[in-house]
């Protein structure tokens, strides 16, 4: 058996339903990191500072999932635009250099958000795919359904989409997160750039799904079934309307049975999942160190690298497993 000298995990309460072990070991597997391994580690917000006390010099990486996004901001450097802009990490990548040479007791350690990058990753391979135009006019709009960690960043992310120029969030609480506002504001660079309705606003909640041309549900579980339920009673889509669903059990959800029906394109979560991993592999590996090329409007110019085979050997992996 192959001596493990680089360690990652994923970290998170509850744990144990977590793809990403699946996704990242292939990715050694195509990289050819034989001695690279990847695990998983039910950690709760109490619990972080141990674990991270107890880790040597065979760490590179983290991933970290609910409820640590936002726990392990006190101990690392935001170091990409989203990690810094959001304060909600996923992505924590250790250097033990000062501590292997006596200078310092802790590694210092980056944390990078690869969850934005991951949602525009997955509509655009989607797009792609399916062969859909999409204009750049910034003219567009769209919907994100919840306002939590996740929500904030699929805001993010479609304030970097040059189609869309303005979001409504549909939030069972419409007052929390009030920073998805002025976040919306700065980086589409205009007023009134997001509205928030009441996820139980029946019509409301009608004429976003009809209006928008992205939608993205970030509520886990079943709990968007009643909005699918809506949808298939009484609601309207654009034709080549996107929506993206970040849940992947069940596959598909009701709520991409129902947009589907209606004429639209449907996302699975899967796709987010493997695209956010594929990033968090190129950082902690030290493939990259940051952000992927992006042009003035935040599109990504390149996203992978020069071999495609890390992406299509976590892709199978993640096929075979779900």
């Amino acid at each position: 058996m192959t001596q493990v000298n680089h360690r990652c995990a994923v970290l998170g309460k509850p744990i144990a339903h977590s793809l990403s072990p699946v996704l990242h070991n292939a990715a050694y597997r195509a990289l050819g990191l034989d001695d690279w391994h990847y695990d998983r580690h039910e950690v709760g917000e109490e619990d972080l500072a141990g674990f991270l006390a107890g880790l040597d010099p065979t760490w590179a990486g983290l991933s970290l999932t609910m409820p640590l996004k936002k726990t392990i901001q006190p101990y690392g450097v935001p170091s990409n635009l989203w990690a810094r802009e959001l304060k909600v990490a996923n992505t924590a990548v250790f250097d033990w250099a000062d501590v292997l040479a006596g200078r310092a007791a802790n590694p210092s350690v980056k944390l990078y958000n690869t969850d934005v990058v991951g949602i525009q990753l997955a509509f655009d391979h989607a797009t792609q795919q399916a062969g859909v135009t999409v204009a750049q006019l910034r003219e567009g709009r769209a919907l994100v359904i919840g306002n939590g960690n996740t929500a904030t960043s699929a805001v993010a992310a479609c304030t970097v989409m040059p189609e869309v120029g303005h979001i409504t969030v549909a939030a069972r609480h419409p007052d929390r997160n009030p920073a998805l506002e002025p976040l919306a504001r700065r980086f589409l660079r205009r007023d009134h750039a997001l509205d928030v309705v009441a996820l139980d606003d029946r019509d409301a909640l009608l004429a976003a799904f009809a209006s928008a041309d992205v939608v993205i549900n970030t509520i886990p579980g079943h709990a968007a079934d009643p909005v699918a339920d809506l949808l298939a009673e009484r609601g309207a889509v654009q034709p080549g309307s996107r929506l993206l669903d970040v849940v992947y059990d069940p596959r598909p959800t009701a709520l991409m049975q129902a947009w589907r029906a209606r004429g639209g394109l449907a996302i699975g979560g899967e796709e987010m999942l493997l695209y956010q991993a594929l990033i968090q592999v190129l950082l902690m590996t030290g493939v990259w160190d940051g952000d992927p090329p992006s042009d003035a409007d935040g599109r990504l110019l390149n996203t992978t690298t020069d071999d495609d085979r890390i992406e299509i050997a976590m892709r199978h992996a993640l096929e075979e497993a779900l």
